[in-house]
């Protein structure tokens, strides 16, 4: 450790302005005061050193949680996202934000190195908010407007909160282009033009009420979503002939839930929490695609429900050590009825009409203990079982247990230094999506389901050093190994007269991570207010191909992530910009008869926002200024890899055009 220690010195640091201790950094209201934020998630954007993470959408409620708590607590509501909270909780109400790292004994980490804490004021009052909003594509002529209306206050312990939206939005996964299809000696076969465009609208209803009850708290939570997407795409072949193909895609959900939290002190150390929630989602999905040489329609409706039960019991027993125990029941099941009719032939599918059920247990015990002032261990041991069965097409049931342990140590020799190490094992959660049979939106592909798949595990080592400097600035580099086992790619399936592509478990793997995160202030060169918050991960990985069993990367994985954020606070002249840039990144897919590599180029985001009044602002933002577009290209072969040649080679470059976004936001309380 002693070389770690000199190496970290060798950097220019100075304790930050924010309270310091033991490795919690308190940003009060006055730190944020240049930005002017109007609610908690635009103070996060300014707060050194962290990146938010909105969590997981898995089953359950313990694997979830993103990397944010409100007065210690993780919100009691899962189908209402963090994101979408935060920014409904106004500035005001925030007392301050404590940047947690490494661990803190009360505090669940969740996994995380790196926790946001919102502490919020005791004091309560009428709180609301009305914006309005409209997003221009000049391209086409479309636009889509949206309006937010949100409410909250209360007194005496009892508040209440209410959001409204309602709005359109445009997919900006589609787009125009050309189409290329060409032999493996490079003679075009296929040249065709694509037009395409996908949008949409968003209804939701958030609300919330907490009050005194039976020497506690009970918090009730409720949401319910509508949402309707649509995706038309022409197809116009000028060579070798002139076809026209077209197809549609829709896509109607609708998505509620009812969430109850509990919590109350059974002793002067101890606490209560019981969590309890109801959840419900109805999809209806439907793709028809008409050609010269017939038509293929497919159609998916599923059903899926969540239910959860929790209850945790945390203990204090002294400022440098605390414990936590507790347990959750949740019951998952989807129902999926599909159909795919091709010229007027239906073809089954493996896996097409099938219910799944899960019923899902987890206990844990967890415990942070500080047992010198710059060292921090962070302990746990969770056990999951579940018992998965599936009824209709597939009759299957299996029963699944595994055990995940957890330590990590933080050394933090000073204010501005941390080394911390983890090692856990992973167990990821199958996809009841991958139980069922399913279509591509770009290529049309039908793949079969599989409910024989168990989960891929991992035992995951990480090592990160996190150096901070020139008052606000970071720095943070993690390194992590990941030893997989029974990792979920893609495998072949076979029928008496077709042969799809199946999510499968294909065997062992490896996968490495280098994560760089910075945050940079510009202030000792004089732009005093100015902000540079960048991260990026690169990553290796080796599985072997279950079709032509020689070793390759896990499908669907990026190489490389990054992106990079300049903000600029000039309050003298009551004005915020910057520039949001989001990387390009590429993945690739590897089936039975197919590679795809997907493609997305660099996108760049700047804006301005004028906030002539504490509670008035205007945004403006000019998105995608690069017009970058999306690029997939598909090796097809004529048949199974390892015993076909290529046959052609399909490209599409789809570009999608700028757009204009301005928003106008107004305060109140």
């Amino acid at each position: 450790m002693s070389l770690i220690y000199a190496l970290t010195q060798a950097v220019v640091a100075t304790a930050p302005d924010a309270a310091i201790s033991q490795g919690v950094i308190a940003y009060p209201p006055a730190f944020f005061a240049a930005a002017r934020p109007a609610n908690a998630r635009e103070m996060l954007d300014r707060v050194p050193g962290f990146v938010f993470n909105g969590g997981d959408g898995v089953r359950g409620y313990e694997g979830a949680a993103g990397n944010v708590l409100i007065d210690g607590q993780r919100p009691a509501s899962k189908s209402d996202n963090l994101e979408d909270i935060l920014r409904r909780l106004p500035a005001s109400r925030v007392a301050r934000v404590d940047l947690i790292r490494g661990g803190a004994p009360g505090i669940d980490m969740q996994g995380k190195a790196v926790i946001a804490n919102i502490i919020l004021k005791t004091d309560g009052g009428f709180h609301g908010l009305f914006a309005i909003a409209d997003n221009i594509y000049p391209k086409d002529g479309r636009n889509a407007p949206a309006t937010r209306l949100e409410g909250s206050g209360g007194s005496n312990g009892r508040n209440w909160e209410l959001g409204l939206f309602a709005g359109s939005f445009i997919d900006d996964g589609s787009g125009d282009g050309p189409r290329l299809r060409v032999s493996p000696a490079g003679v075009a076969l296929i040249r065709s033009t694509v037009q395409s465009e996908a949008g949409g609208h968003d209804y939701h209803i958030t609300g919330a009420y907490e009050t005194p009850q039976a020497g506690g708290k009970l918090k009730i939570n409720g949401r319910l979503q509508r949402q309707f997407w649509d995706y038309d795409e022409t197809n116009r072949t000028h060579y070798p002939n002139g076809d026209l193909n077209l197809s549609h895609q829709g896509d109607a959900t609708t998505e509620g839930e009812l969430g109850l939290r509990y919590t109350r002190q059974i002793g002067p150390a101890t606490s209560l929490e019981l969590v309890g929630l109801q959840r419900a989602k109805t999809e209806d999905f439907d793709a028809v695609s008409r050609r010269s040489q017939g038509k293929d329609a497919f159609r998916q409706g599923s059903d899926t429900r969540e239910s959860i039960g929790r209850a945790v019991v945390k203990m204090t027993n002294s400022p440098t050590l605390s414990l936590e125990f507790g347990g959750e029941d949740v019951l998952n099941t989807l129902e999926n009825r599909l159909s795919f009719v091709s010229n007027d032939q239906a073809i089954p599918i493996p896996g097409g009409n099938v219910r799944v059920e899960e019923k899902r247990y987890e206990v844990f015990g967890k415990a942070v203990w500080r047992p010198l002032p710059h060292w921090t261990v962070e302990g746990s041991l969770r056990h999951e079982s579940s018992q998965i069965s599936s009824r209709g097409e597939v009759n299957l049931k299996k029963t699944l247990a595994y055990d995940k342990p957890r330590i990590a140590v933080t050394w933090a020799p000073n204010g501005t230094t941390q080394v911390r190490l983890n090692i856990e094992r992973s167990v990821g959660q199958l996809d009841f999506g991958d139980f069922t049979a399913g279509s591509s939106q770009n290529s049309g592909l039908v793949t079969a389901g599989n409910p024989n798949l168990v989960p891929e595990q991992a035992w995951v080592s990480e090592v990160a050093l996190e150096q901070r400097f020139l008052t606000d600035g970071s720095v943070s580099i993690s390194l992590r190994h990941s030893a997989l086992t029974d990792v979920i790619d893609r495998a072949p399936i076979y029928t008496a007269t077709e042969s799809f592509d199946s999510p499968a478990n294909i065997g062992d793997g490896i996968k490495d991570e280098l994560s760089v995160e910075l945050t940079l202030p510009f202030d000792r060169i004089g732009m005093t207010g100015a902000q540079l918050r960048g991260s990026s991960t690169w990553r290796r990985s080796e599985v072997t191909d279950p079709t032509t069993h020689t070793r390759r990367e896990i499908s669907g994985l990026r190489p490389l992530e990054w992106e990079a954020h300049f903000s600029w606070d000039l309050p003298q002249y009551k004005l915020n910009w910057g520039v949001d840039v989001n990387g390009a990144w590429r993945r690739t897919f590897y089936r039975l008869d197919e590679i795809e590599v997907s493609k997305l180029k660099t996108y760049v985001q700047p804006y301005i926002e004028w906030k002539p009044k504490p509670d008035l602002s205007i945004r403006g933002e000019l998105s995608n200024a690069t017009a970058r577009g999306f690029r997939n290209t598909r090796y097809i072969y004529s048949g199974p890899r390892n015993r076909n040649g290529l046959a052609y080679t399909e490209d599409r470059d789809i570009q999608f055009g700028q757009m204009f976004y301005v928003r106008i936001r107004k305060t109140f309380g």
